[in-house]
């Protein structure tokens, strides 16, 4: 069975004026679509052809690794979003973020840095260690956490990929950082830790 492009799990108007209908047209209908077509394509009469996403993650190199990681990634960062996150989270999530870092504030200082210093393209993550930890991580390029075997749940990510926010914030990273905040999906990101 061929995998497809998810839908965006929002209008793609929805996450204006923080990400724009033009940006998701090219980000989501150019760029998560292509990796989807080069992964079917890849995968096509291969012993990885039915394999779930997961498992062909865990176990690929090279060109099949990145195009496998991307789609996982883009359709894990559409979750991350919602026109009605932002804010801080509440409950027992929110409890270990003031846990590891003191403050919300001082988490989204920590997060917003880490991701302005991820140099070139990748993803900055709020995982959960298997020791219930919390760590905020970059990846490069494709790379995700799902892949290394090391117990890390993703709780949430942002693409730090310019194609993610060069239409509406030119080479200002910084600045899309910034009003990301008021996109995250505290709920998505509260049952990633919760499972």
């Amino acid at each position: 069975m061929a995998f497809e492009l998810p839908p965006l799990p929002f209008e793609k108007n929805a996450l204006e004026p923080h990400i724009s209908a033009e940006t998701l047209e090219f980000h989501h209908g150019k760029h998560h679509n292509a990796y989807v077509t080069k992964l079917n394509e890849m995968v096509a009469g291969t012993d990885n052809e039915g394999k779930s996403l997961e498992d062909i993650i865990k176990s690929a190199q090279g060109g099949l690794f990145n195009q496998a990681a991307q789609v996982w990634n883009h359709t894990f960062y559409w979750n991350s979003l919602s026109p009605n996150g932002g804010g801080a989270p509440a409950g027992d999530l929110g409890a270990a973020i003031d846990k590891a870092f003191g403050s919300f504030d001082e988490f989204k200082s920590q997060f917003n840095a880490k991701a302005t210093g991820n140099f070139g393209s990748g993803w900055t993550w709020l995982v959960k260690n298997s020791d219930g930890s919390l760590e905020i991580v970059n990846t490069d390029d494709a790379d995700t956490p799902i892949a290394h075997g090391k117990g890390q749940t993703p709780l949430f990510t942002v693409d730090v990929w310019e194609h993610a926010y060069y239409v509406d914030y030119r080479n200002a990273r910084p600045k899309y950082l910034e009003s990301i905040w008021n996109l995250i999906n505290w709920d998505f990101a509260a049952e990633n830790f919760a499972a």
